[in-house]
């Protein structure tokens, strides 16, 4: 049995989108084209509109096919794979110790961290919304069974509201959670991961942490050190860290950061 960790981008997703660019292209057809309508200004607009949307439906499918290819872990450019094992290689957990990773999805980033500590327990979180209706718990057990691995656990969890006691975890991860949590304070969002962190344990977030998701990153470092965390650093993933600036940039990415460091 072979894990599958699914892929960031959805291949519902995809595939929705190119069913929309065909009818699209249907409706250009009939209305702008064939004898339907008598040639006069309501066939010219319908067909410049019906037009205009198959392109914009046909550019948004290439988009969504190349973010697709990108993410697949069965692929060539494997950039999940490089992500979660680059964002794991931080966690360092104690033997006896326990590590939680929020937002953990398919369980690849638990599954990883449980790998490089073994002698530690994962637990994994999520709310396995509709959104990512094809990620669950059950799938999470599977692709640790798939992997070997027996020291993790999963269970339905809210990041904004944690059900861990202050200082509870020797490690915390998360890898592109929060800038999907609707919110006007991501940061506070941060600080409740943070809570369940024991003095001494180590943290590795990554997400989208650009200014206007996150406000002002270098400052909340700041306010991490002035908070008594000993170790704090905000580290560019978008520059050969994880992606080049270039797939940073077509894919959205642009303000990529790994949030790593100890408490």
């Amino acid at each position: 049995m072979k894990a599958d960790y699914k892929n960031w981008m959805p291949k519902g997703m995809v595939i929705g989108t190119a069913c929309g660019a065909g009818i699209m292209l249907l409706l250009y057809i009939v209305f702008g084209l064939a004898n339907v309508l008598p040639t006069g200004k309501l066939k010219t607009v319908l067909g410049i509109v019906f037009l205009v949307l198959t392109i914009l439906f046909l550019l948004v499918t290439i988009w969504m096919f190349l973010m697709y290819r990108a993410f697949s872990y069965n692929g060539k450019r494997q950039m999940s794979k490089q992500i979660i094992e680059g964002t794991a290689s931080y966690v360092n957990l104690p033997d006896g110790g326990k590590g939680l990773d929020v937002g953990c999805g398919s369980g690849a980033l638990t599954i990883a961290c449980a790998k490089k500590n073994p002698k530690a327990q994962m637990i994994g979180i999520d709310r396995w919304g509709k959104e990512y209706a094809s990620f669950s718990k059950n799938l999470c057990e599977s692709n640790s069974k798939a992997e070997g691995v027996s020291n993790t656990s999963f269970m339905q969890g809210d990041a904004c509201e944690l059900l861990f006691e202050d200082e509870w975890f020797d490690a915390v991860t998360s890898n592109y959670v929060y800038h999907n949590i609707p919110s006007h304070d991501r940061q506070a969002i941060l600080l409740e991961t943070l809570r369940t962190l024991k003095k001494g344990g180590t943290f590795a977030i990554h997400d989208i942490m650009s200014k206007g998701r996150y406000g002002d990153m270098q400052e909340f470092a700041k306010k991490l050190k002035d908070m008594g965390y000993s170790e704090v650093q905000l580290i560019d993933t978008t520059n050969g860290k994880f992606m080049s600036r270039f797939e940073a940039l077509w894919m959205e990415l642009s303000g990529s950061t790994l949030l790593v460091g100890k408490k």
